[in-house]
């Protein structure tokens, strides 16, 4: 039994090596179109501005590891032309065709390059590779540019925009949207503008980018400019092998992680999932997701039956030095999505004021007919990833806000205060309900 999977980054090499846990037998080959497998791409931002030293820190694992210590086949420059699944083949570029009995798409996304015009000019960059951070860091070594412009507020776009600044650039941050993070959420937007501000970054919403002429974007002149303006999956080559697509344009798939196609599975950047608090399609790649996919994909390609349910849409980042996370839905968002949304908005200190406790922003989102929550933020300079994770907890085991009022949370001065920011969240949240 030979296993073939197309892609070799996070979703790809998950399900190569779970595969290969599982069944010791089975024959694993994985084609990379590129030169590296198994790297950290959210690393790239921290690579510009200094604090990873080398692209080589961001690799997890070379393909000749795979190939020694996991006997698993790793062709890197190796490009899928075609799959043809009535024979069980796939053709690569240069005419070799490689037979399959089980296969496992994973060929990621690529940057949106589509409504922008001139994003094929030498100073505009993207950085979604290790060779994407090659370019740009040289890019920067080598023409010293002053000035940097950066499509798109999502979160790379942020942390591309804060290295920049690192650096000792001027940036100012594009966003056609009227809010940052994709949240729709008016206060999110506001702290995020001011720590901008604050360390003299630009930040214009509502100012869609059509076109980039040589030394200027939207009458701004600039140096540099990085596309961060969101991802496209990679889908064209499943969609010619008949794979059907979701109403998100990505792959669609089961809880097994199987395409239509008996067989074939995917993962990873190039498929939807389950959003759980909605229970509708969503389009999230994240690293996470893709790795839990992966693996899940691998294991049912070796013969298991394990499930992957979906995601609640959990995400942080910090820009310059303010974390910022966020799960579920924003009172707006799940507005649209038919709930009855109350939501409550607190500051609290992280920890006791003795401890040099700093301020800490929750924000609670629950519905008013069945009190169940429905998402949170958390803003802060420490402890916001601890405190997200409680909230991507609560919302995966669909608890209540009376529920989550009275959760059992650690106290300890140099930790928290005994009044932590989540439960004084969830104190105000039911009032407002009640």
């Amino acid at each position: 039994m030979r296993l073939v999977i197309i892609g070799g980054v996070a979703a790809g090499m998950s399900a190569a090596a779970r595969a290969r846990r599982l069944d010791k037998a089975l024959e694993v080959v994985v084609l990379e179109r590129g030169p590296a497998v198994s790297y950290g791409a959210c690393g790239l931002p921290y690579y510009l501005s200094g604090r990873v030293k080398s692209l080589d820190e961001l690799v997890v694992y070379t393909p000749e590891y795979f190939r020694r210590e996991r006997n698993i086949t790793v062709r890197t420059g190796a490009e899928v032309a075609a799959i043809s699944h009535p024979q069980r083949q796939v053709a690569l570029a240069g005419g070799e065709r490689l037979h399959y009995d089980r296969l496992v798409i994973a060929t990621g996304a690529r940057p949106d390059r589509r409504a922008i015009e001139g994003a094929g000019l030498p100073h505009v960059f993207a950085l979604h590779t290790l060779e994407d951070g090659r370019r740009l860091r040289e890019f920067l070594d080598r023409q010293r540019p002053r000035r940097a412009a950066v499509i798109g507020a999502g979160y790379i776009g942020l942390e591309i925009a804060d290295a920049l600044r690192s650096s000792g650039l001027e940036v100012t941050v594009f966003e056609s949207e009227p809010d940052v993070l994709g949240r729709q959420d008016r206060e999110l937007t506001k702290s995020v503008q001011a720590r901008l501000a604050a360390h003299r970054i630009e930040l214009r919403l509502e100012s869609r980018v059509g076109a980039i002429e040589p030394g200027r974007v939207a009458g701004v002149a600039c140096d540099l400019v990085v596309l961060a303006a969101g991802v496209r999956p990679n889908v064209e080559l499943a969609a010619e092998a008949r794979v059907d697509l979701g109403r998100t344009g990505a792959i669609r798939v089961s809880e097994r992680m199987e395409t239509n196609l008996t067989g074939v599975y995917a993962a990873g950047d190039c498929v939807e999932t389950v959003h759980l608090v909605t229970g509708g399609p969503i389009y999230l790649p994240l690293g996470t997701t893709a790795n839990k996919m992966g693996r899940v994909a691998g294991a049912n390609a070796a013969g298991a039956r394990e499930r992957f349910a979906g995601v609640v849409g959990t995400f942080i980042v910090q820009v310059c030095g303010l974390g910022l996370g966020m799960t579920g839905l924003s009172a707006v968002q799940a507005r649209k999505e038919g709930f009855d949304p109350v939501s409550a908005r607190i500051e609290a200190r992280d920890r006791p004021r003795y401890f040099d406790g700093r301020p800490t922003t929750v924000e609670l989102v629950a519905d008013r007919r069945t009190r169940r929550l429905l998402g949170g933020a958390v803003i802060g300079e420490d402890g916001v990833a601890g405190r997200l994770n409680v909230i991507a907890a609560a919302l995966g085991a669909r608890i209540g806000v009376d529920q989550f009022e009275q959760l059992d949370l650690a106290y300890a001065p140099p930790f928290a205060p005994v009044w932590d920011p989540l439960l004084v969240a969830a104190q105000q949240l039911a009032k407002l309900l009640d």
